[in-house]
């Protein structure tokens, strides 16, 4: 099984399950606080390859929920500069597995990188619980 470094936002609901996930998998985990990592652009950037600049955001930040950055608007450069200064909001979790980088937790993607062979218990394990009762409600 593989090692995984995971960037996380201390206290998030949704990355603890996630940890979950990947140890019941048989992963080992290792979590880094993903607001206090010395981020740069260069750093950041192979996270994000392959994904288009709105989906490297975290939709529940609240500067993006306020509408006063809008991802859709903003070139790669832009972009990561703006979450080397507010880390709050990068897609969470960056995962890190032998020098290859992911952001997000999509389950099947995930399944099919590393293994993710225990049945993930919602559809949505990215979005605060906090936000998708706000869309309901």
């Amino acid at each position: 099984m593989a090692t995984v470094i995971f960037y996380e936002k201390p206290g998030c609901f949704n990355n603890a399950r996630q940890k979950r996930l990947l140890e019941a998998a048989g992963h080992r985990v290792i979590a880094r606080n993903l607001l206090t990592e010395p981020w740069t652009c260069d750093r950041l950037r192979p996270f994000f390859a392959g994904l288009p600049v709105p989906q490297w955001f975290n939709a529940s930040a609240p500067a993006i929920a306020a509408g006063v950055v809008v991802p859709a608007q903003l070139d790669a450069d832009t972009a990561l500069e703006l979450m080397v200064l507010n880390p709050l909001m990068i897609r969470r979790p960056l995962l890190e597995v032998e020098g290859d980088r992911r952001a997000g937790f999509d389950s099947e993607a995930i399944d099919r990188w590393i293994g993710l062979t225990v049945a993930t218990p919602t559809p949505d394990l990215e979005t605060c619980p906090r936000i998708l009762a706000l869309r309901r409600g």
